[in-house]
């Protein structure tokens, strides 16, 4: 077992030329490299560990996973690796992955968008009392459009509990939840600095979002904070000093909602805006932007913090992973994915304003089943509206059941979740056969988690590109084997991996010769 620790006396090694040796080298990142010439003075090698007798014409200290990122993220967070496991929602990422994470000194996120308030509970609860006095773990909060006091109920929670990091996402405007969130427990510190009780982290890929975030609260949402009685005015006062969020995960083409744009056009973005809007309000400690979407390998964990990422998070590939709340029959399906196995789908939860997520479509028929769900309900008024033999496919090839059996089965969800949605629907026919139709888009997803065999074909797989890339780095390797693929075994080879290659690439830069085998990293054990 390879362990991730600082290395005791250094090992005297005579230099190497040959592309074999010096791939070698590369690897022992924990030891000085030194650049040397050959007896012609032309040739370069590699010596590593104590400098050699013969000349050096240029040295690297040692690299280690930890420094990858920007360190004032692992201060913040109290972590060593600059590495957090996102929320996947409706529990996927459980609450072992969380204490997994929390554990091994990074950070989780527990996947709450899409859960019943109770069970958001049972979980912050659970997690607050495995975890102790651990403060690097989180929950998310997941926009919810259609369902504002949901919302609002899910921010009081978390609160309320003294969860110490939130994962906000899905917004596309600021509101009185998330503000809520952000401000709320703001105090002065000795320094005079704005102290925060809650951090969050807010995962965006718009840069006109991401300038919301970066911004001061609006003065109106926390006056009516204030008047809610939900804020105090110092509170208010101070929230208007500091960003909504002191850490923006930037989010580029990933599973799940996303605007499937390439994290290498949006991050640098992102970044220069962060720097205007920093400037504008004069901020005393730093923003620090993260990177998501299509990090699946060493390679783009590197490339992340090649474009100034402070710290990564990782998605899909944690859905393999074994303690992800996902069925045995669901994982195996994404460990066959290759990058091009992904669609795009209509959202459940934001389904009449036609936002899409990214799936699995490899043994899937979800996102075409679930694309004609959204065409019938962009053309038509009503249930009663389509025509008998768009209706029988629909309930032949997709429902899996008449239309009145699924509203029935609905109504009894809306009745003891809101039952204002019940209300609204029978007073709207367009309403109704768009909850009628959700109700397939959440089961999907539910069967996948349960593993409902007789709907495997209908099973609806969060994933983006990254998912495929990973399993053909892991294939021949220990992580190919489903059993091995642990949450913190798959970050700590993505890190591992990550600095291995960023050496390389500083080596290249230097003049010296390097194989591709020098930019390959082979999964290992490590702990």
């Amino acid at each position: 077992m390879s362990v991730i620790a600082a290395p005791g006396a250094l090992a005297v090694r005579p230099p190497v030329f040959s592309p074999e040796g010096i791939a070698d080298r590369v690897r022992l990142i924990r030891e000085p490299v030194h650049v040397v010439s050959g007896p012609d003075g032309r040739e370069l090698g590699l010596a590593t560990g104590a400098p050699p007798d013969g000349p050096v014409l240029g040295t690297l200290p040692p690299l280690y996973p930890e420094w990858l990122g920007g360190r004032t993220f692992c201060e913040a967070h109290g972590v060593r690796f600059p590495y957090v496991a996102g929320e996947m929602a409706n529990g996927i990422a459980t609450t072992g992955m969380v204490a997994a994470m929390a554990r091994a000194e990074m950070i989780g996120f527990f996947g709450a968008g899409g859960l019943p308030l109770p069970e958001v509970e049972r979980a912050v609860h659970s997690l607050a009392q495995e975890l102790g006095s651990r403060t690097n773990w989180g929950v998310n909060l997941i926009h919810s459009p259609a369902e504002p006091e949901l919302e609002w109920r899910v921010a009081e929670l978390l609160l309320r509990c003294g969860v110490p990091r939130i994962s906000v996402s899905a917004f596309m405007e600021l509101t009185p939840a998330v503000v809520l969130c952000s401000a709320q427990g703001l105090r002065r510190g000795a320094d005079g600095g704005v102290v925060r009780r809650t951090r969050l982290l807010a995962k965006l890929s718009r840069p006109e979002v991401a300038e919301r975030f970066l911004s001061p609260a609006p003065a109106a949402l926390l006056d009516l904070l204030v008047a809610r009685g939900s804020l105090t005015r110092e509170e208010a006062a101070l929230a208007a000093l500091v960003p909504v969020a002191e850490d923006i995960t930037v989010e580029g083409d990933s599973g799940g909602h996303t605007d499937n744009r390439p994290l290498s056009v949006l991050l640098p973005r992102i970044a220069a805006l962060r720097d205007t809007v920093c400037r504008r309000f004069g901020y005393r400690g730093p923003v620090r932007l993260g990177a998501a979407g299509g990090l699946g390998t060493p390679d783009a964990v590197a490339a992340a913090f090649a474009l100034g990422a402070s710290y990564v998070v990782t998605g899909s590939v944690n859905q393999t992973a074994v303690e992800a709340g996902l069925s045995d029959e669901a994982k195996a399906m994404l460990c066959d994915a290759d990058v091009a196995d992904v669609a795009m789908a209509p959202s459940a939860d934001m389904f009449e304003l036609g936002v899409k997520l990214q799936v699995l479509s490899r043994g899937t028929m979800f996102a075409r089943r679930a694309g004609r769900l959204y065409t019938a309900y962009r053309d038509h008024g009503s249930l009663e509206e389509i025509s008998p033999v768009l209706r029988t496919a629909i309930e032949r090839d997709v429902l899996g059941a008449p239309f009145e059996e699924v509203w029935q089965r609905t109504r009894a969800f809306w009745e003891e979740r809101d039952p204002a949605e019940t209300v609204r629907a029978e007073a709207d026919p367009r309403h109704r056969m768009a909850l009628v139709f959700r109700w397939y888009l959440g089961s999907s997803s539910r069967w996948a988690i349960t593993g409902e065999s007789a709907r495997r074909a209908d099973y609806q797989i969060w994933c983006g590109p990254a998912m495929g890339a990973f399993n053909r780095w892991a294939a021949g390797t220990f992580l190919a084997e489903p059993s091995h693929r642990s949450v913190t075994q798959i970050a700590l080879n993505l890190l591992e991996g990550a600095a291995t290659l960023t050496r390389a690439h500083q080596l290249r830069t230097y003049g010296v010769p390097l194989s591709s085998e020098a930019f390959t990293y082979t999964p290992r054990e490590l702990a």
